[in-house]
């Protein structure tokens, strides 16, 4: 059960970020805009939708999962530092308790790992199988 359960909190975490990424893509000029008027250049909108996409779709598949989880850690504090930073707006107040808690997540994967149903742990079930043979 606790292996289900882990893919299904990678899934909720993961999913957000995928289709966030995909969006980025789909509408690249109108992002461009964003991160412009947020005062970030526009060519960081490649690593962001490398973030958002390679990290949502490594932890879904529980690939270096420990790893992505790190990075959409950090990735989710800034975001929600940059852009969700005027507390007098409660929708913006909303929006980055929503980051810290996703962030919060992320953390319990940095800890727990991916569990059984991964890729992570497929490889290490193929490592230990090829040290019983050699």
């Amino acid at each position: 059960m606790q292996n289900f359960t882990l893919f299904i909190g990678r899934l909720g975490l993961s999913l957000i970020f995928i289709l966030s990424g995909i969006g980025k893509l789909m509408a690249w000029h109108a992002t461009e805009e964003v991160l412009i008027a947020h005062g970030l250049p526009p060519g960081l909108l490649p690593l962001v939708v490398f973030a958002e996409l390679g990290g949502g779709l490594a932890v879904l598949c529980g690939l270096l999962t420990r790893w992505a989880a790190v990075g959409l850690f950090v990735y989710t504090l800034l975001a929600a530092m940059i852009f969700h930073n005027n507390f007098a707006d409660h929708e913006q107040w909303i929006n980055f308790m929503k980051n810290f808690a996703i962030a919060g997540g992320f953390l319990v994967l940095v800890v727990h790992g991916a569990g059984g149903l991964s890729i992570d742990a497929w490889r290490r079930y193929r490592k230990q199988k090829q040290k019983i043979f050699f």
